[in-house]
């Protein structure tokens, strides 16, 4: 098959997907409200749920793991042009990924300790 009809179809893809994640989520987010709605919880307590499950650090937690995605990235180019070993890109990329979440997870639940010692 050619590589220049399989690289046409990625966008098409892409948004397929996207599309069906985001369809996915408004979906069950309508389905769990409607579930509170039946066992007759009341606004308030809706509102009180919905917080309750927010995570404060979300966008740290992101940080961290995009810094790490950068670090393992830029590791494996630089070894690459210095070794000439194309292998180790993608694996610097998911080990400094998964240390990134690590990290992210730590640093989040020493944050939320911190918080509620308070």
């Amino acid at each position: 098959m050619n590589p220049g009809i399989i690289a046409s179809f990625i966008p098409i893809i892409s948004v397929i997907v996207t599309g069906i994640v985001l369809i996915s989520y408004f979906y069950f987010r309508s389905k769990e409200k409607q579930i509170m709605i039946e066992k007759g919880l009341s606004f308030e307590q809706m509102i009180e749920i919905l917080k309750s499950r927010k995570d404060n650090y979300a966008l740290l937690k992101i940080g961290i793991i995009i810094s790490f995605f950068g670090i393992g990235l830029g590791i494996g180019l630089l070894i690459e042009r210095l070794a000439n070993i194309d292998e180790l890109i993608p694996f610097f990329i998911f080990f400094m990924l998964g240390l990134g979440f690590i990290v992210a997870h730590f640093a989040s639940q020493k944050l939320t300790e911190k918080k509620e010692n308070k």
